[in-house]
């Protein structure tokens, strides 16, 4: 398990993370907004996306397990296309994330701790219930706070927010560029900047020292999800 012994692969250039929002999409009609999800989540996994964390915190178990089942279904189908598999992540519902087989779990500050996820995640594992690169990644909100997420086997954290974002408002102030980069430096795994990022910010997450972003409306509301994607991986190239 973990991204330890199964890292994300060797990279010149950043893990990209959708993470969706179906309540932020723009659509008429909000009876729609499962199966316009679904939609999204084809075009950007489409566009090159790395990962997708399915983050809709208030479906009940059964349709987020039928979106997650979806999303792995897309995920498989341009898989096949590339070099490295597109990962499915669930947030914060591990018990989800296993019945389904996903590629992670993603854990919140209310979530479940990450040592008893891991605990959970290896009896799993005994059980061939899910497979070996299983990921567990957290949210933080501190340097503390990520130093402890490795210390307990987390496997990347999303840090944030970086800028302001309505998303992250519940959150406190934005934790600037100079915090990201101590983060960055103070723990070995890969640590994704969050929160506010646009296509000119996010090569500045990077030079701060961030593997990658994580991003609901860059690409959820991009009119142009792959332009989106590759004018992130050119920011690599180009530094």
């Amino acid at each position: 398990m973990s991204t330890h012994n199964n890292p994300p692969r060797a990279r010149n250039s950043p893990l990209l993370c959708y993470v969706t929002d179906r309540h932020a999409l723009r659509i008429v009609n909000p009876a729609d907004s499962l199966a316009a999800l679904t939609q999204k989540i084809e075009e950007v996994v489409a566009a090159g996306i790395d990962w997708v964390q399915i983050r809709e915190k208030d479906l009940p178990a059964r349709e987020l397990a039928t979106l997650t089942r979806q999303a792995l279904s897309i995920a498989a189908k341009y898989s096949a296309k590339r070099s490295a598999a597109v990962r499915v992540l669930a947030n914060d519902r591990l018990d989800v994330a296993i019945a389904e087989r996903a590629d992670g779990v993603h854990l919140g500050e209310r979530s479940v701790p990450v040592a008893e996820a891991k605990r959970l995640v290896e009896s799993a594992l005994r059980k061939h219930a899910i497979d070996q690169s299983f990921m567990i990644g957290v949210s933080c909100h501190s340097i503390e706070a990520a130093k402890s997420a490795e210390r307990d086997g987390a496997d990347y954290i999303f840090f944030g927010p970086i800028f302001a974002t309505p998303s992250k408002l519940g959150f406190g102030p934005p934790q600037g560029l100079p915090t990201l980069a101590e983060v960055c430096h103070a723990v070995s795994i890969p640590v994704l900047a969050i929160g506010g990022l646009a296509l000119e910010t996010a090569a500045e997450c990077l030079d701060a020292g961030a593997s990658g972003i994580a991003a609901i409306r860059l690409f959820q509301n991009s009119a142009d999800p792959k332009e989106a994607v590759r004018s992130l991986r050119r920011l690599v190239k180009s530094q």
